[in-house]
């Protein structure tokens, strides 16, 4: 095995892992993305049907449209940065237990369907969290 056969068989696992954390970032940012567009538009008739304020879920929708932009930005990268990827994770994390802490806590009972959704999305917001996490720790090595 030459140098340069040794030095792209290393590359390999790091690429891949790359490419994944690409991946992941990207489907984060489009659902996020979607979900925040789906706040902006329709707040009102989804503040009704979720039991949650249609003020708040109107904000909400700005700031997940906001950070579905820096996500995708950051999946668009050739080498994104390991910090950025961690506060995207981080946040993630942050995001899937507030909506958890929310459901257990609220003092405004959201309706069966918000009491369904907001569990729901909990664990998507966290399941990308663990798949951007698994991807990051095989990128970095």
């Amino acid at each position: 095995m030459t140098t340069t056969d040794a030095t792209t068989a290393i590359r390999r696992p790091q690429e891949g892992a790359r490419v994944w954390l690409s991946r992941f970032l990207a489907l984060d940012a489009a659902v996020t993305g979607a979900n925040g567009l789906a706040y902006v538009v329709a707040s009102g008739p989804l503040g009704e049907l979720l039991g949650v304020g249609s003020a708040l879920l109107f904000e909400l929708g700005i700031f997940l449209v906001l950070f579905a932009g820096a996500v995708a930005f950051l999946a668009t990268r050739p080498a994104p940065s390991v910090k950025a990827v961690t506060a995207v994770i981080d946040a993630n994390v942050v995001w899937a237990v507030l909506s958890i802490v929310t459901v257990l806590l609220w003092l405004d009972a959201p309706t069966t369907a918000g009491m369904l959704w907001i569990p729901m999305q909990a664990l998507t917001v966290g399941g990308f969290a663990v798949l951007q996490f698994a991807a990051l720790r095989r990128y970095r090595g």
